[in-house]
């Protein structure tokens, strides 16, 4: 979450006592029941899962009439037992695990959406595509929120509209229109939420206070996954890494307002990078690159930039996470764990539902039945490694198996 400037103490002088280890170890536990996905080892291209895309700090155990539903689990915040939807998977879904925490922020802005097979347009050659994205609010989760339920409809709009003829059109041809419609879909997205208040309705309409309107905003990265193609669009300091042959490739660069092009770009617009807890643009926003923030427009820009690769046989994951992560992860290390998660001499088997008492007993919690794919292994990894390395932000971490996705 890159937020407006907030002073946040680090000091742990005062963190030892023994009541304060028992509350982090608690919270640890807890962090190993937010998987977000499940999936039966014997049938694990045959999961169900719920159109639930956005997860909370309070993950519910899986009951045992949910044992065969592997698919998304968060307590919403009424505490009432979430609806789940059961979604048909195909063999051309690629595996997939998410954790998205509140960890040590005060509020949850953090958000994510995964669509499988959303859409087959003419120019993926009527073959299914894959979505992806992790969206990391400031000012309120507003912003976040509507580009969790809103992005993927704008991207497939701009797909059907796009006309494509493979027999005629080369490879260059493709890369420019799917490049146009990434950018097309965030600068709609940027224009909805900066006509959406807080309220749900357009500013025009709306009796709210102005600076409700003015001060929200999201980065966004988002990941469009064909049988050859990975496309890449990121605004902010989210990113996407992407694991090849055990080299961790980022395939987004993080929206900074120190970076040299960013700052002379600010500068260009009228506004100034002031050093506040960081490079921040006119000492507030930490990122150069958002959607919303229409308060601090044009110096904030929505333009992404796309990233547009082919798949090789080397590929083994694809991270996206927001900055609670890459704030203490370096996408090296961060590559690393995952191939060490998804390879098949690493871990097989996490028990991600047991409570905290029972932790503290050393008993079984009866979670020898749901083993989680390895991919949700690795999301976790990563997320409990973020927090043991104090990150105080919001995390959300997307782990797709490219190894196993067909191709």
């Amino acid at each position: 979450m890159t937020e407006i400037y907030r002073t946040v103490s680090t000091g742990r002088r005062d963190d030892v006592s023994p009541s304060k280890c028992r509350e982090r170890r608690r919270r640890r536990i807890e962090m190993r029941r937010q998987a977000a996905v499940f999936c039966d080892p014997s049938s694990s291209k045959n999961r169900d899962r719920t159109e639930k895309e956005v997860y909370s700090s309070s993950f519910n155990p899986i009951r045992k009439h949910q044992r065969r539903i592997g698919g998304f689990f968060a307590s919403p915040s009424s505490k009432s037992e979430m609806e789940v939807a059961k979604v048909e998977v195909t063999e051309d879904e690629p595996m997939y695990g998410i954790v998205s925490v509140m960890g040590r922020s005060r509020k949850m802005e953090d958000m994510v959406t995964v669509k499988p097979n959303f859409c087959r347009p003419e120019v993926n050659r009527k073959r299914p595509v894959h979505f992806f994205a992790v969206y990391d609010g400031h000012g309120g989760s507003q912003v976040s929120t509507l580009c969790s339920t809103t992005m993927h409809t704008l991207l497939r709009e701009e797909l059907e509209k796009t006309e494509c003829k493979a027999e005629e059109e080369g490879n260059d041809v493709v890369e420019k229109k799917w490049r146009g419609v990434m950018k097309r879909s965030f600068e709609r997205m940027d224009e909805l939420a900066t006509r959406m208040c807080v309220c749900g309705t357009t500013v025009s309409l709306c009796n709210c206070h102005p600076r409700e309107v003015a001060i929200s905003g999201s980065t966004a990265v988002t990941a469009v996954l064909t049988q050859e193609h990975i496309i890449v669009a990121n605004t902010g300091d989210s990113r996407a890494v992407l694991c090849r042959s055990g080299v961790a490739i980022p395939l987004s660069n993080d929206h900074k307002p120190d970076r040299p092009d960013e700052r002379a770009r600010i500068e260009a617009a009228g506004g100034r990078v002031l050093v506040v807890d960081g490079a921040r643009v006119e000492g507030i926003l930490a990122t150069s690159r958002a959607i919303g923030d229409r308060y601090l427009k044009p110096m904030v820009a929505w333009e992404p930039e796309v990233t547009y690769m082919r798949r090789e046989s080397g590929d083994e994951c694809l991270i996206l996470a927001s900055d609670g992560l890459w704030d203490v992860l370096s996408s090296q290390l961060a590559g690393d764990i995952a191939r060490f998660c998804l390879c098949e001499e690493g871990p097989s088997s996490l028990d991600l539902n047991r409570t905290a008492q029972e932790d503290d007993n050393e008993e079984g919690g009866g979670g020898s039945e749901h083993n989680p794919s390895r991919s949700v292994l690795a999301a976790t990894l990563l997320t409990r490694l973020a927090l043991g390395r104090q990150s105080s932000d919001n995390i959300s971490v997307i782990v797709i198996d490219l190894k196993n996705s067909s191709r």
